[in-house]
């Protein structure tokens, strides 16, 4: 029988529940088992598609197209396994799934209560997931913070699957904070102790408690979470904040959180096999030069909205033997007369994706003076779009080309809806969303970094490049290098005249891995090392 573990966190949010679900994911499938994660998210909104980055971070999209928390991310990046649309549920899913149901007549009259209708739901998607993934242990990480109201039909929930599974096959593992009081030199355990009897109350006995700390904890501070939340001392594990969220997976293993899990759940598997992972936290200890790349967006205050372009860069500055060095740029800021001192020290300059007209202004001006200066450009999904603008302004003459998004009067709209879209629709799951397959012209930039014809990525938009412009678009320079397989919609476009610069319409960051870097981010970085400044 499958096998569920439920991550659960307490004191406060933010703790990286997420980091520590995916390394321990990691480790249990270096052991030879398959295993997926999924997360459940408290809040009412259908999805995270519609929230600010402000709110949420980025939005991740998984191949079938869900627009999903960013912890879905760490988990595909981890475990290396492509998850699915029920691998996030909200509370707004579960309401609206269970709200049609009760208009189509399937309760049969019944009064539509929170139990059971509302915890039935939440395990329909647990148990879908789990089959979807066929996997033998099946990682669930319950979002927001232990105590939290709207996390109650949640916790109520999985409290329901362990009856239902058997508690010898599920395993509740509790991520709390032990904070550190600089006025004492101590460490705190009274408020980890509060949240595992609150999960206590709850009917839920955590059988593993992950300890989120800044350094070493004392001995005591271990007695006392095995002594007042009622586990084994060897099921208190720390998670302390590392350099690299990359180092987590190989510090649980070496205090054996692995080892106990296969315990509990008596399972024989062999030793976790982390020497590759091992040996690219050592390169990424061994390489010194750096190379500068200009980040260029709106949210430049908030990391995590741009996390897995981030995480791409990492990768592929490890596969390049250099450090990448992200020099986070806000485009409202970016003016004719600022631009020069904001980019002479970047050897790269990458526009990501993104919605609204604040800051494009600055992006178009981005995207020009790359070209203009042969910096390498990496434009994804809305920096395509930019790039395409850009090149309409300064080469083909058109002062006021411009997107639909921005400027509907604009006599050159070189961005325009896709054919089946309009003004009318709602905003949330209307885009062209998951992987699409795309067919690459061969002896281009892009045909050299993935050295095949066919490829399949995942997108996230709802403006296309404007047909019409096509043929304008490749006599005077900037070639369309990838179209959908149909030739209808264009994917990629490239200036020929430059080294390196390239748009494209999807989001390659999605997929990459760290060890297996995605070969554009490789490319985009391998012409930055050449013209490092």
């Amino acid at each position: 029988m499958s096998k569920f573990i439920f991550v659960s966190g307490g004191v406060v949010s933010g703790l990286g529940k997420g980091i520590s679900a995916a390394s321990l994911g990691r480790l249990l499938k270096a052991r030879g088992l398959k295993v997926s994660a999924m997360k459940l998210d408290p809040y009412i909104n259908i999805d995270p598609g519609t929230m600010s980055p402000y709110q949420h971070g980025e939005v991740f999209v998984t191949e079938d197209g869900s627009e999903t928390d960013l912890d879905l991310g760490h988990y595909e990046r981890f475990i290396d396994e492509n998850l699915n649309r029920y691998s996030n549920v909200t509370t707004g899913k579960v309401y609206w799934n269970v709200l049609n149901k009760e208009r189509e007549g399937k309760y049969l009259g019944e009064t539509v209560q929170v139990i059971p209708h509302i915890t039935n739901e939440i395990k329909d998607f647990i148990y879908k997931a789990q089959e979807e993934s066929g996997a033998d242990i099946m990682i669930c990480e319950i979002g927001g913070t232990t105590g939290d109201i709207e996390s109650l039909p949640f916790l109520e929930a999985i409290r329901q699957v362990a009856q239902d599974k058997g508690r010898e096959n599920c395993l509740f593992l509790h991520v709390t904070l032990i904070p550190y009081l600089e006025s004492s030199g101590e460490h705190k355990s009274k408020p980890a102790q509060h949240s595992v009897n609150q999960l206590q109350s709850y009917g839920i006995f955590p059988d593993i408690i992950i300890a989120r700390c800044s350094r070493p904890l004392e001995e005591g501070i271990r007695d006392k979470l095995s002594l007042f939340c009622n586990i084994p001392k060897e099921c208190v594990f720390e998670n302390r904040t590392m350099p690299s969220l990359y180092e987590v997976p190989y510090m649980l293993q070496k205090q054996g959180l692995d080892d106990v899990v296969c315990r509990k759940f008596h399972i024989d598997a062999p030793q976790a096999d982390l020497h590759s992972w091992s040996t690219l936290m050592e390169h990424a200890e061994d390489v010194t030069e750096t190379v500068t790349i200009a980040l260029i967006g709106k949210y430049v205050r908030l990391h995590d909205a741009y996390l897995s372009v981030v995480e791409a860069l990492y990768h592929a500055g490890l596969k390049n033997n250099i450090k990448v060095h992200i020099k986070w740029i806000d485009s409202e800021n970016i003016t004719e007369g600022s631009i020069r001192e904001l980019l002479q020290d970047c050897s790269g300059i990458l526009i990501p994706g993104g919605f609204g007209t604040r800051g494009i202004e600055g992006k178009i001006r981005a995207a020009t003076y790359a070209r203009e200066h042969n910096i390498p450009y990496l434009g994804i999904c809305l920096g395509m779009q930019i790039a395409t603008i850009a090149f309409a302004r300064s080469v083909l003459g058109y002062s006021d080309a411009n997107s639909y998004e921005f400027q509907p009067e604009s006599s050159h709209l070189i961005i325009h809806y896709m054919a089946d879209q309009s003004d009318e629709q709602d905003m949330g799951g209307t885009m062209r969303l998951g992987a699409y397959p795309s067919r690459i012209k061969e002896g281009t930039q892009l045909y050299r970094a993935y050295r095949t014809t066919e490829i399949s990525e995942r997108h996230r938009h709802r403006y296309e490049f404007n047909n019409q412009f096509r043929e304008e678009f490749i006599q005077n320079g900037m070639d369309i290098t990838a179209t959908s397989q149909d030739g209808s919609l264009v994917e990629a476009v490239e200036c020929v005249n430059n080294d390196f610069y390239v748009g494209v319409q999807f989001h390659p960051e999605f997929k990459s891995r760290p060890n297996r870097p995605h070969p554009l981010f490789t490319d985009f970085i391998a012409y930055s090392k050449a013209n490092r400044k």
